[in-house]
């Protein structure tokens, strides 16, 4: 174990080392969650729907998904790992002593956590210091932030346990790019990145909630924010440990096919 443990922690050190690009990246990023809040204001004004969200509640989701984009979003995923599929030098891979599988779900747990670490304390305290109606609100209790952290860290570990899925499929490609692009392009909009998913209709939403992507950013963000609680919260939570146990288990029992149907420049 200790050794997944030393791949998680050179990832995660690589990862602290790009400054510059998290700088660029988060001025994005709160200009975007900045938009986002004006659009959502602008249709609140118009009366032209029914929020299902408090206005204050969906702020917050917004500035803590920017916060924690480098933690959910599955379109943020290791190149490395794609460049050794397709060039060959995954053969070293196999050569290793190692589960591919726990190898690659260390560093990829580490690589987000560093990006993550470098980007949300200052969007969260930018957006803990905007006027209101646009700013970062508090959890209403010690338990809300408490559970916010705990099912925080649940959604790392669904979302890299779909991503080592992406990864794994590749072998069974010639180029994973189209894979790529199906596939993270459609979790955007089914974990809730692009529309809230309370913003559903209801008989899509009850469907969408039981998918694994719904237990990515979806339950953190709104257990924080309060619009998640009650029944409705414990089921959350109890289907996002389901997920990382399902899609370990799968991931890990299609990385052993893979790695028996690998080859290598013909051999």
């Amino acid at each position: 174990m200790n050794i997944y443990y030393y791949f998680f922690r050179i990832r995660f050190h690589i990862g602290l080392q790009y400054r510059a690009a998290s700088i660029t990246s988060l001025i994005t990023q709160f200009l975007w969650g900045f938009m986002e809040c004006l659009a959502y204001k602008a249709l609140l004004d118009t009366n032209a729907i029914a929020f299902p969200m408090e206005f204050s509640a969906l702020v917050s989701y917004i500035w803590l998904k920017e916060a924690f984009l480098a933690l959910f979003t599955t379109w943020m995923t290791d190149n490395d790992i794609f460049s050794m599929i397709i060039d060959g030098g995954i053969a070293y891979e196999l050569c290793r002593p190692v589960s591919i599988y726990s190898m690659w779900y260390s560093k990829n747990i580490g690589g987000r956590l560093a990006a993550a670490a470098l980007r949300c304390g200052p969007i969260i305290l930018v957006a803990l210091l905007l006027p209101k109606p646009f700013r970062l609100i508090f959890p209403k209790s010690m338990l809300s932030l408490s559970l916010f952290i705990v099912t925080m860290f649940l959604g790392l570990c669904v979302t890299v346990a779909f991503c080592m899925l992406v990864y794994i499929l590749s072998f069974f490609t010639i180029s994973p790019q189209g894979l790529r692009m199906v596939l993270t392009g459609a979790v955007e909009f089914l974990s809730g990145a692009i529309i809230p998913l309370p913003f559903i209709p209801n008989p899509v939403r009850g469907i969408l909630e039981l998918l694994p992507f719904a237990s990515m950013q979806n339950v953190p963000l709104r257990i924080y924010s309060g619009d998640l609680r009650g029944i409705a919260m414990v089921n959350a939570i109890v289907l996002q440990i389901f997920w990382i146990v399902a899609l370990v288990l799968f991931g890990k029992a299609l990385c052993k096919l893979a790695e028996r149907r690998v080859v290598v420049q013909g051999g």
